[in-house]
């Protein structure tokens, strides 16, 4: 009889949204914040929907498995252009450290790392 007192203090917490902004399952972009109310979103629109639609049945038709990852030639060079700029930004701060930077030069180079590390969570 107790569980079900402790019922109704529990409820709220389950159905209470996560604070963590979520992002579109295709373009990777920031969902609006939405009603409290049906089914989270899972798409910024339907452009995105239909293209992971369409992703979900080619993937079906190849037999790829359902998390297989597939970048055409100028994807996988984009790709590796933006790992390669992220390395050389962080050695650029190792090599402004040791050479005793001020603090000042290290937030600039700290900043554009996090710029090409935010560019690399954009890919889709």
């Amino acid at each position: 009889m107790s569980d079900v007192a402790e019922l109704p203090d529990e409820l709220p917490a389950v159905l209470r949204r996560s604070a963590v902004p979520a992002h579109c399952g295709w373009c990777g972009r920031r969902l609006p914040e939405g009603a409290n109310r049906g089914r989270r979103r899972r798409y910024c629109g339907q452009s995105c929907r239909q293209r992971a639609y369409e992703r979900r049945a080619a993937v079906q038709r190849t037999g790829l498995p359902e998390d297989a990852v597939v970048l055409s030639d100028t994807e996988i060079a984009d790709l590796q252009d933006k790992i390669f700029q992220l390395r050389c930004a962080a050695e650029d701060i190792v090599t402004a450290a040791e050479d005793g930077a001020e603090i000042d030069e290290l937030r600039k180079l700290a900043e554009d790392i996090a710029r090409t590390a935010k560019d690399l969570e954009q890919i889709r």
